[in-house]
């Protein structure tokens, strides 16, 4: 039985959106890979409907490197509205509960300090959790609310930047993997002596995609009988793996690497970046300017994880 050809064009590389508001993150995906009438794509992390701002999306074998971009640092800005509780964590949500108290700037820079370093946090019961294998949103839609559990999550900076009056607080956050805006603003209100929840959010960054690399989604739609949009516009693969500390290799280490075998940490003294976690972390095997793969410093070896 003859394999039927994908549809599309083989594209690889990353193409940075500037995601507009009101659309969900699979919504732009869909339509980008449309307009580029590519074969396979995905996005490097989810954002709400409610959110704007940066939201990659990888072409082929750049979904390779997703979950790279999903461990990466992020930065979001977003904006506290006090006084009320919705059942999202979000404008787009019901109120269920409200409040008069208006805590001060004192108050609020007082309480950040509890929100930074390793924390456990409860997702939103509007979230893609899942719970005994349903999404905890759909539960939370059919009136069954899902019982969400406290999880780990990594807050490196959480600032107030402005406070545009008494009912408002915009708050900048450098978070890691997995950490819910939503629940930081419903938790820090709470922490204040008051409810609220977000009104505006905006990813400013994930890993090495900033907003100077994104595009407005407007500026890539294409008429459905024009040629498809230009491949010119994507990022190569290795971009996403930019932040990844660049280990130099010979010849003979990028064979054996190739062929499934681990480096003794020893043979490459002198050459494994300080940023590098000798404990587990990651480093970007490199042979001349040429990205290798990714390997991991792991008991005394340079072990291949993922080669491209």
């Amino acid at each position: 039985m003859r394999q039927r050809k994908p549809r599309g064009r083989a594209l690889d590389g990353w193409l940075i959106v500037d995601k507009p508001q009101g659309l969900t993150s699979t919504d732009v995906v869909n339509r980008v890979r449309r307009w580029f009438d590519a074969q396979k794509a995905g996005h490097g992390g989810t954002l709400d409907p409610l959110a704007t701002g940066i939201l990659p999306i990888a072409f082929g074998a750049a979904t390779k490197t997703v979950p790279y971009i999903m461990d990466s640092t992020k930065i979001y800005r977003f904006t506290l509205k006090m006084g009320e509780q919705r059942d999202t964590d979000d404008a787009d949500g019901q109120t269920i509960a409200t409040s008069d108290v208006r805590p001060s700037d004192e108050q609020i820079r007082a309480a950040l300090p509890a929100f930074i370093g390793d924390i456990m946090q409860i997702p939103p019961i509007y979230s893609a959790i899942k719970i005994a294998g349903e999404r905890a949103y759909d539960m939370a839609r059919e009136g069954r609310a899902p019982v969400m559990e406290a999880r780990p999550a990594r807050v490196d900076r959480f600032e107030l930047i402005a406070r545009p009056d008494a009912d408002t607080a915009e708050f900048e956050v450098q978070s890691g993997k997995g950490v819910y805006m939503r629940s930081l603003a419903r938790d820090i209100a709470v922490a204040c002596g008051t409810l609220g929840h977000i009104s505006v959010l905006r990813r400013l960054r994930v890993g090495p995609f900033l907003e100077s690399n994104a595009i407005l989604l407007d500026k890539l739609q294409r008429e459905e009988d024009s040629e498809p949009t230009s491949p010119n516009l994507l990022l190569p693969v290795v971009t996403a793996l930019a932040d990844i500390p660049a280990l130099a290799l010979t010849d003979a280490e990028v064979s054996s690497l190739s062929h499934g075998q681990a480096i003794s940490l020893v043979d490459l003294m002198g050459r494994i970046p300080l940023a590098a976690n000798p404990d587990g972390g990651l480093a970007r095997a490199m042979a001349g300017g040429r990205v290798i793969g990714l390997c991991r410093l792991e008991e005394g070896w340079l072990k291949p994880e993922r080669l491209l």
